[in-house]
């Protein structure tokens, strides 16, 4: 399936070929398993980790996936995938994630580029932490089929009082957790949103109701009048 990788012998050595054509030098490692489907692209630039290649089984396609973030202490977010059938794109995403290009430029060059919507996150500030998690939030919700829950995002972010919180997406509702540390933070307050219009605030997930409303807007206000009693 892959005939121009087993002329090279791996996958790195291919991908090395086909960075080779377009003029960059690649810094390309190979497993010791399965080095015909996978390879990974090192990268200096502060909190990237290698940038992982693998093709497909059944398919002649190749995937990427990138983790990152930045230069603060946090856990390392999905930054970039994406699929395609050319080993060429690839060898491009992978010369602009090695040398440290910016997400939005790697996605210009290489089309195939999916990014999730995190940020790298430039030092251990808060607020760019928080500002990661909604732009995550914000292209998560524009990708799902699910308009009622996008408008409820979009609604919590454009108030200043929302936007500035921790916030993340689980149950398939919107929550607000004391902290960052959403694994063991509560709640402050919990939105949810439904298909056909209706949005209920509660006051943690599955918790007790605040209150119930036809606008996603009117749920967010209800939600940030809780706050000051649970903050």
């Amino acid at each position: 399936m892959f005939p121009e990788v087993v002329a090279e012998g791996s996958l790195a050595a291919a991908l090395r070929k086909a960075a080779h054509g377009k003029g960059y030098v690649l810094d390309i490692v190979g497993p010791d398993q399965d080095p015909l489907r996978h390879a990974s692209v090192p990268s200096p630039a502060t909190g990237r980790e290698p940038l992982g290649v693998s093709a497909w089984r059944f398919e002649p396609r190749w995937s990427i996936s990138g983790f990152g973030r930045g230069a603060g202490s946090g856990e390392p977010k999905w930054l970039i995938s994406g699929s395609t059938q050319d080993l060429t794109e690839i060898a491009i995403a992978a010369h602009g994630w090695q040398n440290g290009l910016s997400l939005s430029e790697i996605a210009r060059i290489a089309p195939f580029v999916e990014l999730t919507g995190y940020l790298e996150v430039p030092d251990d500030d808060p607020v760019h932490a928080i500002a990661s998690q909604w732009s995550y939030l914000r292209a998560d919700a524009l990708r799902a089929a699910w308009p009622e829950q996008h408008e409820l995002i979009e609604a919590a972010y454009a108030r200043p009082e929302m936007r500035s919180r921790h916030a993340y997406t689980s149950h398939w509702s919107l929550r607000f957790p004391t902290s960052g540390d959403q694994t063991s933070s509560p709640d402050l307050v919990c939105l949810e949103a439904s298909p056909g219009g209706k949005y209920t605030v509660r006051a943690r997930w599955n918790g007790p109701i605040i209150g119930q409303t036809a606008m996603a807007e009117e749920a967010v206000s209800v939600a940030i009048n809780h706050l000051p009693a649970m903050s």
